[in-house]
């Protein structure tokens, strides 16, 4: 019993790595633009979105999910105020609130969002290919259907 919530809580905790990973390289990335297209925002959102849905789907855990988005936004947050040197990496754009709301958003969507398996149909046995036992009139060399 100990040792589900144990690894229940390390698998959290890995799952807030890879989303403070994804978190410092989208926001690292997001302001990357293409002519007026803001290229790195696409790439970034996407990849984070991608990675909230692929935790929630194979964990079946909004906690590892909630936990990826914190990491996400830890370290958005983290790294988007200026530095101990006072630099910043994120300057306050327009660019940089809309990645914010992407990446809350998509934590909020994906971690709130209902469980599939509630609204499934309950699952039913495939019809068996195997033929019929034979019975005593087969043995007989009579048939069931023809009399």
């Amino acid at each position: 019993m100990r040792s589900g919530w144990l690894i229940r809580g390390l698998s959290w905790i890995a799952a807030m790595l890879v989303g403070g990973f994804y978190g410092v390289a989208g926001t690292v990335a997001h302001s990357v633009m293409w002519g007026p297209v803001p290229i790195g925002l696409i790439v970034a959102g996407t990849a984070c979105l991608a990675l909230l849905v692929a935790i929630r789907a194979l964990t079946h855990d909004r906690g590892a999910t909630l936990a990826t988005g914190l990491g996400m936004m830890g370290m958005l947050i983290l790294i988007s105020g200026p530095g101990p040197g006072g630099s910043v990496i994120v300057p306050d754009t327009p660019l940089a609130q809309v990645w914010l709301w992407v990446v809350a958003g998509s934590v909020l969507l994906v971690v709130a969002w209902p469980a599939v398996s509630r609204f499934a149909p309950p699952a039913v046995a495939p019809p068996s290919t195997e033929p019929p036992a034979s019975g005593a009139d087969d043995a007989a060399g009579g048939s069931r259907l023809n009399p």
